[in-house]
């Protein structure tokens, strides 16, 4: 029987391995990003006029845990280098914003966080219970990121967390994602413009990034080759050129640079 019908843990590894076979194919057009030394490469090439794409591999819920953390070193070793720590249901880590419990993190959910800080890997909070953020902003000691949300103050939905919250992470260093889907209710390029403007303001230029939720199960207004329409609604909105250009990339760039790995740690 193949393993991956009976283990998210090995379906996580099984995707890890797929990927690296493309890497393998076709290195001048893929890299996976795996340190800080990694995407300064990607990153230097392109200014030379290299197409080369960055890939992160990164994990929506940590459901593949399996609640072994000896697990949790093996997807680090596999690639694997932002885990988001919940999806749709709540797990053996704690609360999910949309499960039944809300709880807190659990035991090995404070273990898991602190061995994931101890590898250097990016803890995402999309999708975790307002008491998981609140406990992990208390316990952890790196800055946390969630890749794509909305912001409760313009658009009341379930989906999202306080404002109070979304500031805090900022506070912590962290970096918040932008959707386009209906978390931020308008999902026209007005709305998602109207909703970066609105998150830039509460939580500071530095912390605001674009996270789409371009994963194919999302309803959204535009696609991956239609940003630029963002780009010119936020300079008729008259955001100015420092806010476009951290919003659109750049605290990304600078965020992966400074919280991924230096070099691979020894596990």
């Amino acid at each position: 029987m193949c393993t991956t019908w009976n283990s998210l843990y090995q379906r996580a590894l099984y995707q890890s391995g797929k990927l690296h076979k493309l890497e393998q194919s076709n290195p001048e057009d893929l890299k996976i990003i795996r340190n800080q030394s990694d995407l300064g490469m990607v990153l230097t090439a392109r200014q030379q006029g290299s197409q080369q794409v960055a890939a992160l591999l990164a994990l929506e819920g940590a459901h593949a845990f399996e609640g072994n953390l000896y697990n949790l070193e093996g997807l680090y070793e596999a690639g694997y280098r932002m885990i988001g720590l919940h999806h749709f249901f709540d797990n053996r880590l704690g609360g999910s914003l949309h499960g039944v419990s809300g709880s807190r993190l659990s035991l090995f959910g404070r273990r898991a966080l602190a061995r994931m800080e101890a590898l250097n890997m990016i803890v995402d909070l999309a999708h975790s219970s307002e008491s998981v953020v609140d406990e992990v902003l208390k316990l952890a000691k790196r800055p946390v990121v969630i890749s794509h949300t909305g912001i409760l103050g313009t658009c009341d939905s379930p989906r999202n967390i306080s404002d109070n919250l979304i500031q805090r992470i900022a506070e912590k260093g962290g970096l918040i994602g932008i959707g386009f889907w209906d978390a931020i209710c308008d999902t026209s390029p007005e709305g998602i413009v109207n909703t970066l403007r609105y998150a830039i303001d509460l939580a500071g230029e530095d912390h605001i990034a674009l996270g789409s939720d371009f994963d194919g199960g999302t309803k959204v207004s535009l696609d991956a080759s239609e940003l630029a329409v963002l780009t010119e609604l936020m300079i008729r909105k008259g955001f100015s050129e420092t806010e476009i250009r951290k919003v659109m990339g750049e605290n990304v760039q600078k965020f992966l640079m400074k919280h991924l790995p230096e070099e691979k740690k020894e596990i």
